[in-house]
């Protein structure tokens, strides 16, 4: 019996693990049992000064959850009332109805007393509809006494699948969920409006938590064989070259922050290419960190004969848009891995096309948009509303064969291949100007020294939070930067 703390599966994957279990011949309302003693386990130890536990209870296995939390709850000596409606008849949700003492009331009678706690048990995570008028009247009443939630599977009126509210939905203190994760609980807003998330082994075998379609939670599995290894017959040149292109020079320091990423992350030698008219201002600030000038499509084309390159890193501050397309035309003919930031990204904001018939040989693209860059690249994705963050990013990872770091909170890392990670560790102070200079060279470091792709992707960002953990709050890019390669 287990849960499985990486695996994200979907509302509908999630019902073919429930029902796979029964028909292995696990007892289903077991299961039920489990699930429901759990959540009254967190109530308990979360709220021992409730005065009520109010418990809102649908007509499906959600429900039956629901009931079985609040027959344990009153025999724990809890004053408990049950709101919602009451199950059909002949499964689990009605064997725990009907062994749950006390009355179900109308969910339009509960008005809000001091000392409630309300156990969210209506819906889980397979509603993908707005909740009907009356929850909708019970959510807006709790929100405005202010009573917390603790939500069964998913708060109702969240996506289990997009992580997207459908309309009216509850914000809980705690959520309490079994087996695996939904990708509702760690894409945002899903993330918090989920509160603290428990999640608990009710006795499902580890054999049927799977999914043919995986997204993972980013863990270090994701990329840890791929990681360099040091060895005592390297040198720079063997730890790899990375080459970060910079901006004019009102805003070099953006590349400044991606090359001492890189650096930092472990490549033997980086080097700045940096317009004539900044090479002077770009050397006041550098020590470790070559540089290059290059003007314009001739002195970058002779210095691409260089075949100690390994990797390229070009847009934080880069400022030229055309000159960007051109630049990367010519870097796309190197064969070398490639990362576009910030102005490589909205260099191609109206010719996306483009973009994906220069790199469409072989995997060695690595896209870091922000929401807005992602918008301007991809605006059909962005605005299909039906569409989650993960889909968006698994979409326009294929359309361009390319990985997409799809920015944010809920960081999304796509492969064309259909492989994709959400990281949800990151701290929230990393929401500061400079921090994706320093994340797009870290990964750019990561290819240099010869990681694949998605796996340096998904290294990178998780590195870049574990940096923003140890830099702490108040911190500044640069800060951010210092803290690359420590351990943990």
């Amino acid at each position: 019996m287990a849960i499985n703390e990486t695996l994200l599966v979907t509302p509908a994957a999630m019902t073919r693990i429930d029902r796979a279990a029964v028909d292995s011949g696990l007892d289903g309302f077991a299961l039920m049992q489990s699930a429901g003693a759990h959540v009254a386990a967190v109530a308990v130890s979360q709220f021992p000064e409730m005065r009520r536990a109010v418990v809102m209870c649908g007509p499906g296995n959600n429900g039956g959850d629901g009931h079985v939390a609040a027959r344990l709850l009153g025999q724990s000596g809890v004053h408990v009332v049950r709101y919602g409606r009451q199950p059909g008849p002949g499964g689990d949700a009605a064997r725990a109805f009907d062994i749950c003492p006390g009355p179900l009331h109308p969910l339009a009678d509960w008005q809000p007393q001091a000392g409630d706690v309300i156990i969210d048990a209506l819906f889980g995570a397979g509603l993908d509809r707005p909740v009907s008028q009356e929850i909708a009247g019970v959510i807006e009443r709790a929100e405005e006494s202010g009573t917390p939630v603790i939500a069964v599977d998913l708060p109702s009126g969240l996506s289990g699948r997009t992580g997207v509210p459908t309309g009216a939905c509850f914000t809980a203190r705690h959520t309490v969920t079994f087996a695996a994760l939904k990708p509702g609980h760690l894409l945002m807003p899903g993330r918090a409006l989920c509160g603290q998330t428990h999640l608990c082994d009710i006795g499902m075998p580890a054999r049927l938590i799977c999914s043919d379609d995986p997204v993972w939670r980013n863990h270090p599995g994701l990329y840890r064989e791929a990681l360099p290894a040091a060895s005592s017959a390297q040198h720079k040149y063997s730890r790899g070259h990375l080459v970060v292109f910079s901006g004019p020079l009102i805003s070099g320091g953006a590349a400044r922050l991606s090359a001492m990423a890189g650096l930092r992350s472990g490549a033997g030698l980086v080097t700045l290419a940096t317009p004539p008219i900044a090479v002077l201002l770009q050397a006041t600030h550098l020590t470790a960190i070559m540089q290059r000038a290059i003007k314009d499509d001739a002195d970058l084309t002779d210095w691409l004969n260089d075949k100690r390159i390994s990797s390229f890193v070009i847009g934080p501050g880069f400022g030229d848009l055309g000159k960007a397309r051109s630049f990367i035309r010519l870097l796309a003919d190197t064969g070398c891995p490639v990362v576009l930031d910030a102005d490589a990204i909205t260099a191609f904001a109206s010719c996306s096309e483009k973009l994906s018939n220069l790199f469409n040989d072989k995997l060695r693209l690595v896209l870091t948009p922000h929401e807005g860059e992602f918008r301007r690249l991809f605006p059909d994705l962005a605005d299909d509303e039906t569409l989650s963050k993960i889909d968006r990013a698994r979409m326009a990872a294929k359309q361009l064969n390319a990985v997409i770091v799809y920015k944010g909170a809920d960081t999304v890392i796509a492969a064309p291949d259909g492989r994709c990670a959400v990281n949800a560790d990151a701290p929230p102070w990393l929401a500061t100007a400079g921090s994706g200079d320093v994340l797009g060279g870290l990964i750019g470091g990561l290819l240099a020294q010869g990681m694949p792709p998605f796996e340096a992707a998904c290294a990178g960002v998780a590195q870049h939070g574990e940096a923003g953990t140890r830099a702490g709050a108040n911190m500044t890019a640069e800060d951010l930067v210092m803290e690359i390669g420590k351990p943990a």
